[in-house]
């Protein structure tokens, strides 16, 4: 584009001075002069404003060129305030997350074919790569930074209320009821000593050690057989655990006191030295299953994160209430750690265009906005051609040319 607007410029150029000797024998050529000389002029003119843009033009220290050079930073800083206080403030924020539910969106997406085998082929490549930019105290201390303000940011009362309705709704409420039972005879079974040392410490002294033992282990046959027998749909005890269950779900989202003691609890868990540690732990464990030795070990592990992707994708498709909870979880992420953040987000900018070199700057600017600026010289060419043109030509019309 460049070549066309400077050829079309050297072109009028030309015209204008081969048109000269010809006038005392064709008049009329002065027409054709008059809008080559004002095309030249108006070609030279946007030539200059354009090239003033982004350096100065034939390198001469001429006043307010090479604008975006000289004003790089300021332009940077103006950027990341403008982004800052018109894309994330927390009512645009908000108004954006609930129009897309991250939710339901990520879920459909991971449900179109082959969107989960390309997620997953990706995350498998480009892991490796992340984890080569930092050491592993660092990302063990990025992790356990990210998983305190995500945990803070999310109420643990509607979270929990939320967790525990989904698991204890229809069938999933005799399956987990069958779950805690298992669990419950596991440790019964597995701790029967210490079971017998309990109830021995706490009945009288003077009775024999084998009546001790004889107690206890009336007391874990009749637990046993309790837990056998509430394996049965129509246990009375069922109905009445899910009653429990029903009634605390409902104190979770009404009660202002059950809330508050969620939260101190969920305060003291991010709080403890241990919950970091086993992050640590976690994140050295999952890294280790995320980095591939082979290119066999790097399709397989693709291929079962894209199963695993899909399934998600599916369940949550079906799951309105898990959808529901994935929109809160954003939108009070959004709230808590992007927007409180929004000035620093708007400061990175402008660092990172500070930082920019200038050459690359412009080049940049050019390739993104060059064919519309050198748009702009054409039709200053033609624009200043046409209007020399009617002025010679109402000069011809109202008298004689000087």
């Amino acid at each position: 584009m460049q070549l066309v607007a400077t050829g079309l410029l050297v072109l009028m150029a030309t015209l204008y001075v081969a048109t000269g000797p010809w006038l005392a024998r064709a008049p009329w050529l002065g027409y054709v002069r008059a809008f080559a000389e004002a095309a030249t002029i108006g070609a030279c003119a946007d030539w200059f404003a354009v090239t003033a843009l982004f350096r100065r033009p034939l390198g001469l220290p001429i006043p307010h060129t090479g604008i975006i050079p000289r004003n790089k930073d300021r332009i940077g800083a103006a950027l990341g305030a403008f982004i800052a206080d018109n894309f994330l403030t927390a009512e645009i924020l908000e108004a954006r997350l609930r129009q897309l539910e991250v939710g339901r969106w990520g879920a459909a997406w991971l449900r179109k074919p082959g969107n989960a085998a390309m997620a997953a082929e990706r995350l498998v490549r480009l892991i490796p790569e992340l984890l080569a930019l930092s050491t592993p105290a660092a990302r063990q201390r990025f992790v356990g930074a990210i998983a305190t303000d995500v945990v803070s940011a999310v109420p643990a009362a509607p979270l929990a209320a939320g967790v525990l309705r989904s698991l204890s709704s229809g069938a999933r409420r005799d399956a987990l009821l069958n779950a805690g039972l298992d669990l419950v005879g596991s440790a019964l079974a597995n701790n029967r000593d210490l079971v017998r040392a309990e109830a021995a410490g706490r009945t009288y002294r003077w009775l024999p050690r084998w009546l001790d033992e004889k107690i206890a282990d009336k007391l874990l046959a009749a637990l046993t057989q309790t837990i056998e027998e509430m394996r049965s749909p129509e246990h009375p005890w069922r109905d009445r655990v899910g009653r429990y269950l029903d009634d605390f779900v409902r104190r979770l989202e009404s009660d202002p006191e059950l809330a508050a003691r969620a939260e101190a609890i969920k305060r003291q868990i991010t709080a403890h030295p241990l919950l970091l540690e086993q992050l640590g732990q976690l994140s050295s464990a999952l890294e280790a299953r995320l980095r591939p030795d082979t290119e066999q070990e790097a399709r397989e592990l693709s291929g079962r994160l894209a199963l695993w992707l899909a399934s998600f994708g599916a369940w949550l498709c079906d799951e309105a209430e898990a959808v529901e909870i994935f929109n809160d979880w954003a939108r009070r992420a959004v709230q808590q750690i992007i927007v409180p953040r929004r000035r620093a987000i708007g400061r990175l900018i402008a660092g990172v265009v500070a930082a920019w070199d200038v050459r690359n700057v412009v080049e940049k600017l050019e390739l993104q906005v060059g064919a519309d600026l050198q748009y702009i010289r054409i039709n200053g060419t033609i624009v200043g051609g046409l209007v020399g043109l009617l002025i010679y030509a109402l000069s011809a019309w109202i008298g004689p040319r000087p």
